[in-house]
């Protein structure tokens, strides 16, 4: 069995922004913030909530969308890979990551079912 991934491993990476907890989320995990997500962890690579206006410095740094299938179909998702040099620059990530939850707190929280 495969070992739990650490829950602290991006603590100070993200240092700067504030406190995330990682939860399992399909076949990563999920990256949230004041109880939103904003963002996902697949093999390793961080991907941050867009929207249509944040999306555009996303691309402009070349970045590219999380795929996932639906009917045999390869469809973009909102969440796109940081630029690498996030991983370097915890200053800058901590802005990417208030984008990030911007757009996440623009979209009301889904309630729990019963």
């Amino acid at each position: 069995m495969p070992a739990k991934p650490d829950p602290h491993r991006f603590d100070d990476l993200f240092a700067a922004f504030g406190p995330v907890t990682l939860r399992r989320l399909f076949s990563g995990e999920g990256i949230y913030a004041d109880g939103r997500i904003i963002g996902i962890v697949i093999r390793d690579v961080i991907y941050f909530k867009t929207d249509d206006d944040s999306r555009a410095a996303f691309k402009s740094e070349g970045c590219k969308p999380f795929y996932f299938s639906k009917d045999s179909k390869r469809i973009p998702s909102s969440y796109y890979a940081i630029p690498e040099r996030l991983y370097d620059d915890t200053e800058e990530l901590a802005e990417w990551a208030r984008g990030a939850l911007k757009v996440s707190s623009a979209k009301p929280k889904k309630k729990k079912r019963k």
